[in-house]
C-alpha cells in the first residue's frame, strides 16, 4: 500500500491511495488542524467556536433593541392614528347632539376617551358647517424615551356629524 502526501492551501493531507477516495482516517496538518484526525477534525474544530453564537448575539443585541423601539414607536403613530379618528367622532356627535352649548359638549367628548399621554397635548376645534357639525382633533405621537429624541408628528383626525334640528 503506498501513502500519499497531498499540498492544499489548509495544510497537508496524508492517506492511503492520496486525498481522493482514501480508505481509513486521513490525518490533517496545517494551521489550526492542530494534528487532528479527519474523523475526529470536524468536532475538535467545532469545540474552537464554542460561545461564538453568544458572542455574536451579544454584538447583536444592541441593534436589536433599537430595531424594537423604532417598531414601537411605528405601533404609537398607528394608535395615535386611531385615537384621533375616535375622538373626533365623538366630538362630532356630542356636539350635534347637543342642544345647548354643542362646543364644550364637542370638546369633552373629544377628551373623554383619551389616554393621559395623548390628552395632554390634544388640540380640539369645533364648529358648525352647512349641514355638519364638524371636529377636528389633533394628537401629538408620545414618544418611547422622551429625552432621546423628539418626534414632531401630529395627527390630526376630522369628522363631521349631521345636525340634529331641536325646533
Amino acid at each position: 500500500m503506498t501513502t500519499t502526501t497531498t499540498r492544499t492551501a489548509r495544510g497537508t493531507i496524508r492517506g492511503p491511495g492520496g486525498a481522493g477516495g482514501a480508505r481509513g482516517a486521513r490525518e490533517v496538518r496545517g494551521p489550526g488542524a492542530q494534528g487532528l484526525r479527519c474523523g475526529r477534525g470536524l468536532g475538535a474544530l467545532r469545540r474552537d467556536d464554542r460561545g461564538q453564537t453568544a458572542v455574536e448575539f451579544l454584538g447583536m443585541t444592541p441593534f436589536i433593541i433599537l430595531i424594537m423601539l423604532v417598531l414601537w414607536e411605528c405601533a404609537l403613530i398607528g394608535y395615535t392614528f386611531s385615537l384621533a379618528g375616535n375622538a373626533a367622532d365623538v366630538a362630532a356627535r356630542k356636539g350635534s347632539g347637543a342642544e345647548y352649548a354643542p362646543g364644550a359638549a364637542c370638546r369633552a367628548g373629544a377628551m373623554e376617551d383619551l389616554p393621559a399621554a395623548w390628552a395632554s397635548g390634544a388640540r380640539v376645534s369645533c364648529g358648525r358647517g352647512a349641514d355638519l357639525y364638524e371636529a377636528t382633533v389633533t394628537l401629538k405621537v408620545p414618544v418611547l424615551v422622551p429625552g432621546l429624541f423628539d418626534l414632531d408628528i401630529d395627527i390630526d383626525g376630522e369628522a363631521g356629524s349631521a345636525l340634529e334640528d331641536w325646533r
